[in-house]
């Protein structure tokens, strides 16, 4: 079976993800894999909030959004300009995970977790929760299988102590409140 990325799966829940946890005040949003702006578009619409949106995505190069890695712009902007990060990722948004908690953002953030294909898990990641990279190499399986309880594991190591989330078979799509 060939796995085909699409686009915004799951719509309704990740605009209601949103909607029923966004912070009180001005809303200014972080987009780390903006696309389109489709699902920040649904949020304003069905909560009728007035949200800000710095978009960020590699895939579209127009003028209204910020073209290239999103890692690099996490490290180079000054993150507390925003109260809401997202990272609607096709995958495990390790990366950037790490650069705010590198950074000791403080805010809301919207994470998609998607174990694709093999059910691939940053090697990063594991280590930092103590396997060593020749043990995920000679059975890379084993540890696949617990991605989600090993992400969870990881989250917690990096302070996050609650997190809000809709399941979906290996998609998980949650919203934490990061605190430095």
């Amino acid at each position: 079976m060939v796995q085909i990325k699409t686009d915004n799966d799951f719509y309704k829940d990740k605009v209601m993800l949103r909607a029923n946890h966004l912070p009180h005040g001005d809303l200014r949003v972080l987009d780390c894999f903006a696309g389109k702006g489709v699902i920040w578009r649904g949020v304003q619409y069905c909560t009728g909030r007035r949200i800000s949106v710095l978009p960020i995505d590699s895939r579209f190069d127009v003028f209204s959004v910020l073209h290239g890695d999103n890692v690099d712009y996490l490290y180079s902007l000054d993150l507390s300009r925003f109260n809401i990060i997202d990272l609607d990722a096709y995958g495990i948004p390790y990366r950037q995970l790490k650069a705010l908690f590198t950074r000791g953002y403080s805010g809301t953030v919207f994470v998609t977790f998607i174990q694709t294909a093999m059910g691939g898990i940053p090697f990063g990641l594991l280590e930092e929760i103590g396997f060593n990279s020749a043990m995920v190499k000679k059975t890379p399986v084993l540890f696949f299988k617990r991605g989600w309880d090993y992400f969870k594991q990881w989250l917690a190591e990096n302070g996050v102590t609650q997190i809000t989330h809709r399941s979906y078979n290996r998609k998980h799509y949650l919203v934490m409140l990061l605190n430095s």
